[in-house]
């Protein structure tokens, strides 16, 4: 079983920036499309970014210019550097397959104070 562990998260001002990490376990995780999703108080969750194998990104539009996802396949993990945070930002972030297919890990906390 894939164990997911999030972390990076905080308060940060409106305008700051965080960098995120997801360490996942496993033998086969350099082949997988992976991503960062994201929950905010009352919300659904969404995916906000994801990225191949080879390293193709995509984002949804309102991270667009903001954040990057980046991954070192030779370490298991999976990055999200997150730049001119807005308050709307605030959420716990995920990560997981593209098609969610492991079990979530604990999230990561965000908090962005206007």
């Amino acid at each position: 079983q894939v164990r997911l562990v999030e972390s990076g998260g905080g308060l940060v001002q409106a305008g700051g920036s965080l960098r995120l990490s997801c360490a996942a376990s496993g033998s086969i995780f350099n082949i997988i499309p992976m991503g960062w999703y994201r929950q905010a108080p009352g919300k659904q969750r969404e995916l906000v970014a994801t990225i191949t194998s080879g390293g193709s990104t995509n984002y949804v539009n309102s991270v667009k210019g903001r954040f990057t996802i980046s991954r070192d396949n030779a370490k298991n993990t999976v990055y999200l550097q997150m730049n001119s945070l807005k308050p709307e930002d605030t959420a716990v972030y995920y990560c997981n397959t593209a098609t969610r297919a492991y079990a979530w890990g604990q999230g990561t906390l965000v908090t962005v104070s206007s």
